[in-house]
């Protein structure tokens, strides 16, 4: 579903991705896992296509075609999900509103008809409400004034809305409690654990694999793949830290 060859990218002329390679099959859940400026956000920039990151060489794939020759837009409407590690603050511009013409364009542009407001307002709570959160915080401007967990709570409320195919998750886990945490991980099982549906989960922790259990974990050091294996890699690294799992 996902097939990433040999690729290197760089940010301000600064080499990032030294060689990366991956492929993640249709009905499964990679995790990446990586010390702190080992390339992790940067893959996951340059797969959504992020001004700024510059492939020098390699490829990606999606679904069989060229992803790095596709726009952000039209990688969005082709089915590829991107949750921030840091999700943004929108002043002005509801969740709703956002949302709702995030998911009509994508509609458009699939040949599909667009959700009508008393459509969208039933998905958004219904979604809401399966991940624990209240539906008039859908009303407030884009993450204006939630915390770190409620953030991350938003962007799977987003996941659910959207149904993408193919979901590149950075550091979700980032800010959530252990409650939060059991509810996000189960978020992503149900919108995105399906045959033809993907994941690369991106994190530093083995805790939130524990309730997702991912199909593979790959390391990441200095830029590419050094080592994969399953979850007992990631408890493997939460045990002994990645200088003696990668050698």
């Amino acid at each position: 579903m996902l097939t990433i060859k040999n690729l290197h990218a760089t940010v301000a002329d600064k080499p990032i991705l030294n060689g990366v390679s991956l492929d993640v099959p249709a009905g499964e859940v990679h995790a990446i896992m990586g010390p702190n400026g080992s390339g992790k956000s940067t893959l996951a920039y340059v797969l959504a296509g992020r001004p700024g990151y510059a492939v020098s060489e390699g490829g990606a794939t999606f679904d069989g075609r060229d992803l790095l020759a596709m726009e952000p837009h039209e990688r969005a409407a082709a089915g590829l999900f991107l949750g921030f590690q840091y999700p943004v603050e929108i002043p002005g511009v509801s969740m709703l509103q956002f949302v709702r013409e995030a998911l009509n364009t994508q509609r458009r542009a699939r040949g599909e008809a667009e959700l009508s407001g008393a459509e969208f307002i039933k998905l958004a709570r219904e979604q809401a409400k399966l991940l624990g959160m209240d539906a008039e915080m859908l009303k407030r401007p884009v993450n204006v004034g939630f915390s770190g967990g409620e953030k991350k709570r938003a962007e799977m409320v987003q996941m659910g809305i959207m149904q993408p195919k193919f979901a590149v998750l950075d550091e979700t886990d980032s800010g959530l409690d252990i409650d939060a945490l059991r509810i996000v991980g189960e978020g992503i099982n149900r919108i995105m654990r399906a045959p033809d549906k993907g994941v690369l989960l991106i994190t530093h922790y083995e805790r939130l694999l524990e309730h997702v259990r991912p199909d593979r974990v790959h390391v990441l050091q200095a830029g590419k793949i050094t080592r994969s294996g399953d979850i007992e890699l990631a408890r493997e690294l939460e045990s002994t830290g990645y200088a003696e799992v990668a050698a």
